[in-house]
């Protein structure tokens, strides 16, 4: 048997770690990328202004990011260090090219891109200098290199020119400004407007005389505003050029719509910048390194064993989680059946158990490695985003739940669910228990996790599947020591009447999973789709109803009793089929005083020097449901709040959302809840996942206030 669950375990993790191990290539992104800081003048001239650019070179089929990804990526990043009184201003961007990736559609550069960035020089820039030396210009440069895989990469970057009190064209640069200035959208020349019709939006440009236009495509500034990947449909008239596009948002406002629109005429490309452009982050200038995140035990101070730690105690307590408890519940139940087995067997039971989860566990490590190694702007927990992924776990809780009602008994077959999982809970059922408390784990995140996950994303497939085997392990561990230890059964009420008491009982908090997953199916699609879904639960009741019939009828009507059950059940999976194509963007129910986050409202409230209180949050994660009901919403915080003119900005993660994701990755984490406090132009304070009143009201600098309430 012991040959049989190590089988088991190798069968479910290996093609996750094959996944991980193919996707992290050797090839490093400095062999990918040929970054360089050049500046268009040969010196710095006091009080005035130079153009630098960061110019990179990628290989043949490979591409970096546009400061809107996207479906997925990462825009390149400068952290620069600059002498005191040297200030950057906005990137200018080149216009993008549309990069398909399977469904998704990415906006980059393919080839060779130069990103423009004014300098300001400072009016005592030459009392700066040493005996008259020059100035040193530096940063890092960040970015993500892609072909069919991603490779984040980085660069040292520096530059080294005189301060003089003029300044001639930089010698043999003079070409590479020419090019990078023309790939720079124009103002547009002539009005323009959004309109919307039914569920779509058209973009007019008016400009009389358009001839031969082809290849339009339009880029939004704002990620999430599009459906990046939908047709964008082209047509001109006399009064100019119409594009209807397809917005990510139903309910997106028309005049909101800002960004790039882009087209050949007549041979020649064309690009015009459209609406504002959102607010740029503030740039620090200090001669120090950038001030890097305080995210508690970060990548930068983990190692393998102190993060295996982590995750080790973090899934010790995800035991404690309502997610994962009625599982476990049931699984003791069964236990004490078991009680007057051979000690061997109960061990046996155990082993499988944790097989279950350790090996469920490596194979979603190993696919969501492979997914974000492919440019996937996904993190722990990526499975329940998917409508589908949700509908089928609520379905299959729901089956659990009416065997454990009586309304159907399954067999030992499909053991680890409902009634096989206490009277017929063989190795096999053990096993699967593992899986299905690693499935309902998922949507709950405990302390110590965040940074040991966010750790193991950022490390070799070997590294993260060595911390996500230990989060595992904590999972499990409390009932394999039962299980190695037998006499602690003892302890145990004996078995009797009582059993299927509580068994029944053991239903309704099954149930109350089921409900809380129909909740989240209803932020993740539209009305249609939640009524196929709704309808799903109904044909699995069927089923379970008519696989029980079954159980008491004739030749004749056990064949038909079953065959209505398959049916029941195939329809229900024909339901599940179509919940993807009723996706609804993220719809996080936003109470007075909470804005929507975008990273530009971020950045705009950050130069105002305002305090602001990101929540990351999403309707799957039962520990933001917690803290948001039982902490942020209690009237001394919302009152502190109010009192500190703390902006209170929400993501919602329910859905994918590439800004949110690289907010999450900027602080060492791959899932939610990420709690951040910014006051003014300072780094963000990243505040525990588990919150209480007090770290919010310290946080934020109104601890008198609640007092006071």
């Amino acid at each position: 048997m012991l040959r049989l669950v190590l089988a088991l375990l190798l069968t479910l993790s290996a093609p996750g770690l094959a996944a991980a191990q193919g996707a992290m290539t050797a090839v490093k992104a400095k062999d990918l990328v040929r970054a360089s800081l050049v500046a268009e003048r040969e010196a710095l001239v006091p009080g005035g202004t130079v153009m630098l650019g960061l110019h990179m070179a990628m290989k043949p089929g490979w591409h970096v990011y546009w400061r809107n990804p996207g479906d997925s990526g990462l825009p390149p990043e400068m952290a620069w260090r600059l002498p005191e009184g040297f200030a950057v201003g906005a990137v200018q961007w080149p216009v993008p090219e549309r990069i398909p990736v399977q469904t998704l559609m990415n906006f980059g550069y393919e080839g060779a891109v130069t990103l423009l960035v004014p300098l300001t020089v400072p009016e005592n820039a030459k009392e700066n200098t040493k005996a008259g030396g020059p100035v040193r210009l530096a940063g890092t440069l960040s970015y993500l290199v892609c072909e069919e895989i991603c490779i984040p990469g980085s660069a040292e970057l520096s530059l080294d020119l005189p301060v003089s009190s003029s300044a001639e064209p930089a010698s043999g640069q003079a070409a590479l400004f020419a090019r990078a200035r023309a790939a720079l959208p124009e103002a547009a020349p002539g009005p323009h407007r959004t309109t919307r019709a039914g569920d779509r939006l058209v973009l007019h440009l008016d400009r009389p005389g358009l001839a031969g236009v082809s290849g339009a495509a339009f880029f939004p500034y704002a990620e999430g505003a599009l459906d990046n990947a939908a047709p964008q449909d082209l047509a001109v008239d006399e009064a100019g050029l119409r594009l209807t596009l397809t917005p990510g948002d139903a309910k997106a406002a028309p005049e909101a719509l800002a960004g790039v629109l882009a087209f050949t005429e007549d041979g020649t490309r064309r690009a015009y910048a459209l609406g504002p452009e959102p607010a740029p982050a503030p740039t620090a200038s200090a001669p120090a390194a950038p001030e890097a995140p305080p995210a508690p035990a970060s990548e930068e101070t983990l190692t393998l064993w102190s993060a295996a730690g982590l995750a080790l105690l973090g899934g010790l307590l995800l035991n404690l989680m309502p997610c994962v408890f009625p599982v476990l519940s049931i699984k003791v139940l069964s236990l004490v059946r078991q009680a007057g087995e051979s000690a061997t067997r109960v061990r046996l039971h155990g082993l499988a158990y944790t097989a279950g989860v350790l090996a469920s566990f490596l194979g979603l490590a190993g696919l969501l490695i492979a997914l974000k190694a492919g440019g996937a702007g996904i993190g722990w927990g990526f499975q329940l985003q998917s409508p589908v992924v949700v509908a089928l776990l609520a379905y299959g809780l729901f089956a659990m739940g009416l065997s454990l009602s009586g309304v159907v008994h399954l067999g030992g077959g499909i053991a680890g669910l409902g009634d096989g999982l206490t009277r017929r809970a063989g190795y096999q059922g053990s096993f699967f228990t593992g899986v299905l408390a690693t499935l309902v784990a998922t949507p709950c995140t405990a302390p110590f996790m965040g940074a040991a996950v966010g750790f193991a994303l950022t490390q070799s497939p070997l590294t993260a599947l060595t911390v996500f085997a230990s989060l595992g392990l904590g999972l499990a561990l409390p009932f394999l020591m039962l299980t190695l230890f037998p006499q602690a059964l003892r302890l145990l009420p004996r078995p009797g009447a009582w059993m299927d008491v509580l068994k029944g009982a053991l239903a309704f908090p099954v149930y109350a999973t089921v409900a809380w997953l129909v909740w989240v199916l209803a932020q993740q699609v539209g009305p249609d789709g939640l009524l196929a879904g709704l309808t799903g639960l109904v044909l699995v009741a069927l089923a379970a109803w008519a696989w029980e019939r079954a159980r008491h009828a004739g030749r004749l009507g056990t064949g038909l009793s079953r065959a209505a059950a398959l049916v029941a059940l195939a329809a229900s999976l024909g339901l599940v089929a179509i919940l993807d194509g009723d996706r609804a963007t993220a719809r996080t129910a936003l109470a007075q005083g909470e804005e929507a986050f975008t990273q530009a409202r971020l950045d705009a409230l950050r130069a105002e020097g305002r305090t602001v209180f990101v929540d990351m949050t999403a309707a799957w994660c039962i520990t933001c449901q917690v803290n948001e009901r039982t902490v942020i919403a209690r009237a001394g915080v919302q009152a502190a709040f109010r009192a500190g003119q703390v902006v209170y900005l929400k993501g919602d993660w329910t859905n994918q959302n590439p800004e949110i994701t690289r907010l999450l990755e900027r602080y060492g984490r791959s899932g939610v809840p990420l709690y951040l406090v910014y006051r003014g132009t300072s780094e963000a304070q990243v505040l525990p996942q588990i919150l209480t009143e007090g770290i919010v009201l310290a946080a934020i600098g109104q601890k008198d206030v609640a007092a006071a309430q």
